[in-house]
């Protein structure tokens, strides 16, 4: 049985049955792209907690951050729900299968629906926070100084990110392409609005003073 003790600026994968799992069943089920991004998502995540001195379980971010985009994959496209959900939902039904207590599947399920939330995983549990945030230092560069040069580039060494911008813009398209009605009211409607011709995205005051009420 094979333990990935994989290092990188000073973070280590951790070397459990469940980590291993976790890894093995993202390698199957996405692409190199995600697998890649999930990756240091869990590693720029911890350097985040370690910069903001949160104490926290390796083992449930590790899984939040590998799981937080399988919600994107094709089997999903016409799940009706947010990505986020299908996501949140397929991890929470793995770690049942591996016997993990209900707390912390809750923990993990609640940060992968809120990683696309920002204002609110910060003033909740340690890997709800940083799963959005090795998710905002990847994709969007929040708080990219914080994290060193060196220790940057040793994560990005291990785990390349060619063309990353282009290529994840076009994961998340794809992923939600199908359901545009789940964008209403978050931040992938605007991936839809760029590249989706047609797309018209919800108006909450339309939708308000569209409603059935009278007044």
């Amino acid at each position: 049985m094979t333990i990935d003790s994989t290092i990188a600026a000073g973070v280590k994968v951790p070397g459990t049955k469940l980590a291993r799992e976790t890894t093995e069943f993202i390698r199957d089920t996405t692409s190199e792209l995600i697998y890649n991004h999930s990756r240091r998502v869990y590693f720029f995540g911890s350097l985040q907690g370690r910069n903001r001195d949160l104490s926290f379980d390796p083992e449930l971010l590790y899984v939040g951050a590998l799981f937080h985009d399988v919600g994107l994959a094709e089997q999903f496209h016409a799940s009706g729900r947010r990505f986020e959900v299908d996501s949140a939902d397929a991890a929470r039904q793995f770690l049942r299968t591996h016997g993990v207590p209900e707390d912390s599947i809750r923990r993990v399920w609640t940060a992968i629906a809120l990683h696309t939330t920002p204002g609110i995983p910060e003033h909740m549990e340690p890997e709800v926070a940083l799963v959005t945030a090795g998710v905002e230092y990847d994709v969007l560069g929040i708080g990219y100084d914080a994290v060193s040069d060196s220790d940057r580039a040793e994560i990005v060494a291990l785990h390349p990110r060619p063309d990353f911008k282009r290529q994840i813009l076009r994961a998340f398209t794809d992923g939600i392409r199908p359901k545009p009605e789940t964008t209403f009211g978050n931040v992938k409607a605007d991936v839809l609005e760029h590249f989706v011709p047609g797309f018209v995205r919800g108006d909450f005051v339309q939708t308000i003073l569209d409603s059935p009420w009278k007044e």
